[in-house]
């Protein structure tokens, strides 16, 4: 109304200038006096989430600020008009840390963020996974979310915001989208679920769960890592924080109400005729459902199958309908297909391979299979198989996190890590090999973060774990769990106790008018087809004790608690079987040491004796490393931590340590004694001396080299070898070097 006013004033208005003041005051009254709609979420331990809009990125098509504590991430999503691509839903993620958020400059070179760190990528993956299940089936436009740290307070981590804001923004805007959703960490310490725990602590739970859940208390998704958590706990837990996410839900939806955009109308996507559908259903479907009927085929005589019949029903579709939309002909084929194996996993009571719905496939696996390796293991679950591949080194290799990575999770660096690798021949394909992608960082984090609780802090190794899927038909960052563990049990890393991991997968008749499900069947150690035609991808992983990792994909929009607490129970059980077959092959970490394992050990160094370890510049140390291949590196003034890849170069570098070490005995020098000190070299602060032979030069000062005041030791015309006079004084208490004077033996000419 004020702008309204100010442009009808326009006429009226004889002064220009008087006209601008107008405006621009009119303009900051109405900002003032319109304040940006904002909700509160109180939690059950007292904290509050606020949720607000409007005040920023009004040109996005929605636009959400999270804030929690003094942490505060802003969530704008924008989506084109048109669709793109048919058939999938083009959503991008983008999650960055911001260093300016902490108060922090990046300490790169060029002091500015650069790519996508790990961390990064992977709560971007976490928040992609909360939201892509709730879009229409049909949506196909190309979507962004943007997610932007305003503010990082180092107490309150700023992911589950961004999902909470993502979920706001989503639903302000004229966007299509079935949420909203609400999420929340939970923690569990001393036997009780906090909602939403600080990174101190974190540090102490025993569970870091996040839980994303929409209306109804239905679960969309879940991701954690636990220290062995008793799986009666972990159900506790999830089941405490869907009923938290609710009040978010609440809050986001009124805010919808009151300042939300009316969601735009989803193109109605073209079909194929009624009359092509049931031509091309007479001709594949007895063909398609005698192929899933047949329990002898493997991955590739299935899929060669199924792309036999594709063929030939292609060629005949083209043959009667010349005209003929092929990707129309594509995305109805795919569609019979995923019906017809759905529909006989109810019917038949099996899977397409035979096995029941709680049957594991067969298991084999080998330990310390190469001899130059620490420790080595292949394991097979199916046409599922990784070899992994242990290696030992010292503290220096640790892997060092970015300093922001550092302010939100409290972790500096990282003792075990787990790199992961899925190569294109793993599945009969070609592909890049290079730089790990998006979804490899993702699977390899999970199977470190199941191994993680069972390795030692105090181990005194460095310890990387490789993992490289050799086959791959389903669950391969599980297969790496099982993999791990008795890869690590190879190589005598003293592990709490072994871990195993599976995937568990589902199948429903779901009701998409009412948003129900029938009918379902849970399904456990899924194949690569039943990942995708199914409506469920739930990793769970643990030991004996409990769960240590778990994540799960929801592909349907939300699971009731019910189906979620069925499938945990069910996977607790079948990793209880992984385990057995597992100690059958190796059911403790070696303790015979193998010929090529490292050692290390701590060096107790005289405080007077460091110079001779060390040499002019470490070149001692240095020297050392090229010779032996064994790194020293300094703990405090008196330890040093000495690491050999070998047994054998330990001893070679123990005669070489000793030689440095020890040398003639030194004869006992009376404190206030005068002596015969040899110039061995002339420095700008002095000059360096010895006072008997094989000992280490010591300084001599300019300020006692003569009572007048000198600069350099070339005033005094002296040269190296020549002889002076000098009193002891002992050894500096702090640094262990002599004290040595020449001024105090001059005379005193005034």
């Amino acid at each position: 109304m004020y702008l309204r006013y100010c442009l009808y004033s326009k006429y009226a208005a004889k002064n220009v200038s008087k006209l601008r003041r107008t405006i621009s005051n009119s303009i900051r009254h109405y900002c003032q006096t319109q304040n940006s709609p904002e909700v509160n979420v109180p939690f059950s331990n007292g904290r509050t989430l606020t949720v607000s809009t409007g005040e920023y990125a009004r040109l996005a098509d929605g636009c959400a600020v999270a804030s929690l504590g003094d942490t505060s991430v802003m969530v704008t999503v924008v989506s084109k008009p048109k669709a793109t691509v048919q058939g999938f839903m083009p959503l991008v993620v983008d999650y960055r840390q911001k260093s300016a958020a902490a108060g922090r400059i990046p300490t790169n070179f060029f002091r500015r963020e650069l790519g996508p760190s790990e961390r990064e990528i992977l709560t971007s993956r976490l928040i992609d996974r909360s939201l892509r299940p709730l879009f229409p089936d049909n949506f196909n436009c190309e979507t962004q979310v943007i997610c932007n740290m305003l503010a990082v307070d180092g107490v309150n981590n700023p992911d589950v915001l961004a999902i909470n804001a993502a979920s706001a923004a989503l639903s302000l805007s004229d966007i299509p989208w079935n949420g909203p959703i609400g999420a929340v960490r939970v923690g569990f310490i001393d036997n009780e679920v906090i909602i939403n725990p600080t990174r101190r602590e974190l540090q102490s739970s025993s569970l870091n769960l996040v839980v994303s859940a929409m209306k109804r208390n239905l679960v969309v998704m879940l991701e954690a890592n636990a220290n062995a958590i008793y799986l009666q706990d972990l159900q506790k837990a999830i089941k405490v924080g869907t009923k938290e996410s609710q009040n978010i839900i609440n809050q986001i939806e009124k805010l919808q109400k009151s300042v939300g955009k009316q969601k735009r109308l989803v193109d109605t996507p073209k079909e194929l005729s009624e009359e092509t559908t049931e031509g091309l259903r007479s001709l594949m479907e007895m063909r398609v459902t005698e192929i899933f009927r047949n329990y002898t085929h493997d991955k590739l005589s299935r899929d060669n199958a199924l792309s036999e019949v594709r063929n030939d029903v292609f060629e005949k579709i083209k043959a009667s309908f010349e005209e003929i939309d092929m990707n129309l002909l594509n995305e109805a084929y795919n569609k019979i297909v995923k019906q017809i194996f759905r529909n006989l996993i109810f019917q038949e009571g099996k899977r397409c391979d035979g096995r029941d719905y709680n049957e594991l496939r067969n298991i084999s696996c080998k330990v310390n299979m190469y001899k130059p390796l620490h420790g080595s293991a292949v394991f097979q679950r199916g046409q599922t198989q990784v070899f992994c591949t242990v290696t030992l080194d010292s503290h220096d290799s640790a892997l060092k996190l970015d300093p922001l990575s550092v302010l939100t999770s409290g972790v500096k660096e990282k003792n075990f890590f787990l790199h992961y690798e899925f190569p294109p021949f793993a599945t009969k394909e070609t592909g890049r090999i290079g730089p790990i992608g998006r979804r490899e960082m993702g699977h390899g984090a999970l199977a470190e973060k199941a191994l993680t609780p069972i390795v030692p802090n105090d181990f005194p190794f460095t310890i990387r774990l490789t993992s490289e899927v050799l086959e791959s038909n389903g669950s391969s960052s599980m297969a790496s769990v099982c993999g791990g563990t008795l890869a690590l049990m190879d190589a005598g890393v003293p592990i709490s106790s072994p871990a195993a991991g599976v995937a568990m997968g589902l199948v429903t008749k779901y009701d998409k008018e009412n948003s129900n499900i029938e009918d379902y069947r849970i399904l456990t150690d899924i194949l690569g087809i039943e990942d995708y035609m199914g409506d469920m991808d739930f990793k769970i992983a643990g030991n004996k004790k409990g769960i240590t990792a778990l994540q799960a994909d929801i592909k349907i929009p939300g699971l009731p608690l019910k189906i979620i607490m069925e499938a945990l129970q069910t996977a607790a059980d079948a990793k209880t079987h992984i385990l057995s077959i597992m100690n059958h092959c190796i059911d403790k970490p070696r303790e015979v040491k193998k010929e090529n394992w490292p050692v290390c050990k701590k060096l107790e160094v005289e405080v007077h004796k460091r110079s001779r370890l060390l040499g002019l510049g470490g070149v001692n140390l240095k020297k050392l490393f090229a010779e032996t291949g064994v790194s020293v590196s300094q703990i405090d003034d008196t330890t040093f931590d000495v690491f050999a890849p070998s047994q054998r170069a330990m001893d070679e570098a123990d005669e070489i340590i000793q030689k440095l070490l020890t040398t003639e005995k030194a004869p006992e020098l009376e404190f206030g004694g005068v002596y015969k000190a040899t110039i061995v070299e002339i420095r700008d602060i002095g000059v360096l001396v010895t006072l008997y032979p094989g000992m280490p030069p010591a300084l001599l000062h300019n300020s006692q080299l003569d009572q007048r005041k000198i600069a350099h030791p070339s005033a005094l015309g002296l040269e190296v070898g020549q002889e002076l006079q000098v009193k002891y004084f002992g050894r500096d208490p702090v640094s262990g070097l002599m004290r040595l004077s020449r001024k105090v033996l001059q005379v005193n000419l005034r």
